[in-house]
């Protein structure tokens, strides 16, 4: 009987959930699988990693740190104040890798056709100090360089990855910066150059309304573990792209009408996400625990106070990031709330929020890069996007250059301004910091209009 009826509350709730849609919702055989696999953006197959690629450094020899060329599998690259390492102190995978002090460059000395994602693994050598590096591109075969993405840092001696969403056609080449540490040493391994491969370009079907990705998946994610740095999870009250090796998400996005506010208690139940890939650390409830920071909520809890279940999963460990507490509980939180206040007042927002870069400062003082033995990475900022609509149907048509959209980056530190106004910035800001391309969908014309604005309601 109790088997019963359960299936038949389910059904109800079914029922139910289907007679709120709005009226232009996609329709039911189109699942939000096929979707994905209709779009051309997040299509893994529509990927292909670069000839020669990954390079893992293993076919060449260069033993001093003498500015000089050597070939690759890949082609020419030139170390300047770098080597290829090989001792027991190198962070490695396989044989070899790149080993650089002081502000030397690894760069290459060929292009490569379009560059859709670069994924770099790195370290710090031996008992060295953390260092700080960054990655950069020249369209024009050298002759002028452009930052890209944010600057990393390497503060354990295990190698991670990170991804850097590039987003280039044409001809390119990429170089790495070594920028602080002095004579400290940092180890490069598996440079990775993914582009776009796909033969045919599939029609694109855009998400229908209430869709967390209505506007955009932001870096591409994909739901595939070939992917690790930019994994796609896509959950009935958020979907978000997850980083293996930062444990954190990269991005998280969501949508909030009146329906997603209810009288649901806050339900405190951290705990891991045991639905990660197998093999995948699971950040656990006390991971954070004497660290200095704040389990911070992406989707926060009182976004989804529907229902017990719908608040309960805002509680995955994989929906945080470790953030200061006077960010988390001062400003932060006060633009969570002011954002449930239009939603109120007969509005429903899109959000996408995340965090990018390492080293924060939470009670503890100074400046920590990781916690929990160095598994979890710890942000330098944190930033979010609101866009408000008022409550309607059609959304994505209803956008338009005069939009409201609020923006902030603010540092991931405890000596905050209180006021989250302070923090406002545009929507091309945090695309620079990060490498997204945030609102995709909405139509480039509008885009440039809303993007480059700053908030000043």
């Amino acid at each position: 009987m109790k088997a019963l009826k359960k299936l038949s509350l389910m059904a109800m709730l079914c029922l139910g959930l289907a007679a709120c849609k709005k009226e232009n919702q996609i329709q039911p055989e189109t699942t939000l699988f096929e979707q994905k696999l209709n779009n051309k953006a997040v299509t893994a197959s529509a990927q292909a990693i670069a000839a020669g690629f990954p390079e893992n450094f293993e076919s060449g020899s260069k033993t001093s740190y003498t500015t000089a060329s050597i070939t690759l599998s890949s082609g020419s690259w030139n170390l300047n104040d770098a080597l290829i390492g090989n001792l027991a102190a190198d962070a490695k995978n396989g044989s070899q890798s790149v080993r650089i002090r002081n502000t030397g460059i690894l760069s290459m000395n060929f292009d490569v056709n379009g560059a859709d994602v670069v994924s770099i693994a790195h370290a710090k050598y031996g008992t060295d100090a953390s260092s700080t590096w960054q990655l950069w591109y020249s369209t024009n075969g050298g002759s002028s360089w452009q930052q890209s993405g944010s600057t990393v840092t390497s503060s354990t001696t295990t190698l991670s990855t990170i991804t850097f969403n590039t987003t280039i056609s044409g001809n390119v080449r990429f170089q790495i910066r070594k920028i602080s540490g002095g004579t400290a040493r940092i180890n490069i391994d598996d440079f990775s150059i993914s582009t776009g491969g796909g033969t045919t370009t599939p029609p694109t079907t855009t998400p229908g309304d209430n869709s967390h990705l209505l506007l955009g998946n932001p870096s591409n994610a994909v739901a595939s573990t070939s992917y690790p740095e930019n994994y796609l999870m896509e959950r009935t009250y958020y979907t978000s792209s997850y980083s293996k090796s930062r444990a954190t998400p990269n991005w998280v996005s969501w949508h909030i009408g009146s329906s997603d506010l209810g009288s649901a208690s806050r339900q405190d139940d951290f705990r891991a996400d045991n639905t990660l890939p197998s093999g995948w650390y699971q950040v656990s409830n006390s991971s954070y625990s004497g660290s200095g920071f704040d389990r911070g909520h992406n989707c926060p809890s009182a976004d989804r106070t529907s229902s017990v279940t719908a608040n309960s999963s805002t509680f995955l460990m994989s929906n945080m990031m470790p953030q200061a507490p006077n960010n988390n509980q001062g400003p932060w939180a006060d633009l969570e709330n002011y954002t449930r206040s239009l939603v109120t007042a007969g509005n429903e927002v899109y959000v996408i929020c995340g965090s990018y870069g390492s080293g924060g400062t939470g009670s503890n003082g100074g400046t920590t890069y990781t916690i929990d033995n160095g598994r979890v990475n710890v942000p330098s900022n944190t930033w979010k996007v609101i866009l408000v609509l008022s409550n309607g149907n059609n959304d994505l048509n209803r956008i338009t250059s005069t939009t409201r959209v609020i923006t902030v980056n603010m540092p991931n530190t405890n000596g905050l301004n209180t006021n989250w106004k302070t923090y406002r910035t545009s929507v091309n800001a945090v695309e620079s910091a990060t490498g997204y391309d945030l609102l995709s969908n909405v139509p480039v014309a509008i885009q440039n209009a809303i993007e480059s604005a700053t908030d000043n309601l």
